[in-house]
Order: C-alpha cells, then structure tokens, then sequence
C-alpha cells in the first residue's frame, strides 16, 4: 500500500483491510473483486492484484508463511527486490539491503555519486551493500529511511544535524542538495475519450469490468471509448453502449466541460455523454446495472468515480 503513497493516504486503507482480512488466509479466500472494490481511490491498482496473488500464493505453497529467504521472497506475485530486501531485514534480521527512495538519496550524497538515475541506481545499490552490517539490517535499513525522510530531504537537506556529515562526500563538494542527478521526466502525450453514463429509471447505473490485466486492470468502470491521442469526438457515439431493437434511438446528452485526470504516464480528458432509459432496459452483453445506493461497494477508480459524479450530477435526480 505504502508504494508510491503517503502514510496519510493509506492509514485509512490498511485499518480497514485488516479489520476484514484479519491475516493471509482470508486475504486469501476473498473474492479479488471485493479486494479490488476495497482498495478503490488508492490508485496504482496492480497493487491490490498482486498482493491478493501473492496471499494465495503463500498459503498454496508456504503454508501461509512468509519465507525468510530473499530469493524465495522475489518468487512471489508483486514482491521485486526492494521489498524481498526489506521483507528479509525488518521482519526476519538477515543480511539484505533494501533501497528506497530516501536510502537512495542518503547513499547518492555520502558516495557523490554522480551518475543521472536511474543508470546511477546499480552504483547506490553497491554502496549500500557495502554499509550494511551482518546482524541488525532491519534496523540499519529503516534508520536510513528515517534519515533521509526527516534529515537528508530532497530539498534543503539539514546537513547541520546529520550524524553522515563529517564524512559525506556531497556535503564536503556543497552538491547535497544537488544530488542525486535524476533525468528530466517526460510527461505523456494527452489522451481524449469519451465516457457513457446511462441511468436507468429504478436508479441504476450501467458499468462494465476492465480486462484483468492492463491500466485499471480488473476495476470497474462506465463505457467509454479507446483513450487515444487522436481521439475523434466527431465518433465518440459510434462507441456507444448499444441497447438493441428496444432502445434502439438513445437520445445521448454532451455533458459540459471535460473530467480530467492525471495517470503516471500520460494526462487523460473524457468527454461525459449520459442519457436515461426505461426501469426494464436490459444491459448490452459484458455489462451489467448496478444500484446507485449500493456504488460505494463497487471497485470504481478515483478517474470513474468523477465520471459518475459528473453524470449524476447532470441528471439532476
């Protein structure tokens, strides 16, 4: 939960993961849709596939025990070295070295190493091997963390109270704030699409699940269309969710304005069409109504949630 998020955002998470999923096995048992409706608003939805996998694996093949050894840790769904590496030194004492961003950091500025991340990181990694001590890694390794979240900051590192500062080679240069170097990030090319909100007079909404694998794999979202950079709103309707001879005239409403999001790799802009049919209409194939009341129980991402807030709000009921 806490990769690539703050404490603040996934406390609330955590308390109510472990108060339904009290320990592996019932991780375990719990339908991945449930894991998935549970995780909705964290983002970084991979995340919540891979530790669900990851508890089935532990108990088919560990008895639902976590193995102490690193390599054996690496084997398991969602775990890459970094946390095998603290997994093995926090919560068994052996002699791993996991490297998060702050140890990164601490270890780029005490060695000055130079070289632009992320080819520098095999650099850091060595350097931060050679420092860790037989007996107590665990605790080497979250004093590092602390160092560098609390002491050794990205900005205006307050290299006055670091205990490293005597023998820091970025320090001694005046380059801690420079380092380490990171390459300039390219932001993705903007994307466009549309999004079909359809109410349905027993307030209902129509919704459909995302392939299992891929971006949002797995969530549930409203129809849309491909996001694309070329997108063509001119046929934005041409992928619109067909409801057959019954329904075969679906007066679509243009929403105003644009819902907008912000992905790791490229900006996304959905056009919001929504319309409203009959209590008897029947769901196209692959997707299905689900009750407005009961939405909060859905796996719906932060960028779906704004569609239907969008929608919603638009229908004025």
């Amino acid at each position: 939960m806490l990769q690539q998020t703050t404490v603040k955002a996934v406390g609330p998470y955590y308390t109510r993961f472990l108060a339904r999923w009290p320990d592996l096995e019932a991780l375990a048992a719990a339908p991945l849709d449930e894991v998935l409706a549970a995780w909705a608003g964290l983002g970084y939805y991979a995340r919540a596939r891979n530790m669900h996998a990851c508890a089935r694996a532990l108990v088919e093949r560990h008895r639902g025990q976590f193995p102490a050894n690193e390599g054996a840790l690496r084997e398991l769904p969602g775990i890459g070295a970094y946390t095998a590496a603290a997994i093995a030194a926090i919560a068994f004492d052996q002699p791993a070295t996991p490297v998060d961003g702050n140890i990164e950091r601490v270890i780029a500025r005490l060695f000055r190493v130079a070289t632009q991340l992320p080819a520098g990181k095999a650099e850091i990694a060595r350097h931060a091997r050679a420092l860790t001590p037989a007996t107590r890694a665990g605790d080497f390794a979250q004093a590092l963390m602390d160092l560098g979240a609390t002491i050794c900051t990205p900005k205006k590192p307050a290299c006055a109270l670091c205990p490293f500062s005597a023998t820091c080679a970025a320090y001694a240069h005046g380059e801690a704030e420079l380092l380490p170097v990171r390459a300039a990030k390219r932001e993705g090319e903007l994307r466009r699409g549309a999004a079909f909100v359809v109410r349905r007079a027993d307030d209902c909404l129509l919704l459909r699940s995302r392939p299992a694998r891929g971006l949002l794999g797995g969530m549930t979202e409203v129809p849309t269309t491909a996001w694309a950079a070329d997108f063509d709103e001119a046929m934005a309707l041409a992928d619109a969710p067909q409801f057959g001879a019954s329904q075969k005239h679906v007066a679509w409403r243009k929403l105003a304005g644009v819902v907008r999001h912000v992905f790791t790799h490229f900006p996304l802009e959905l056009t919001v069409y929504g319309t409203e049919l009959p209590g008897d209409a029947a769901a196209p194939a692959g997707m299905r109504w689900a009750a407005i009341a009961q939405l909060g129980q859905e796996a719906l991402p932060s960028l779906m949630r704004k569609v239907v807030a969008r929608g919603l709000e638009a229908s004025g009921r």
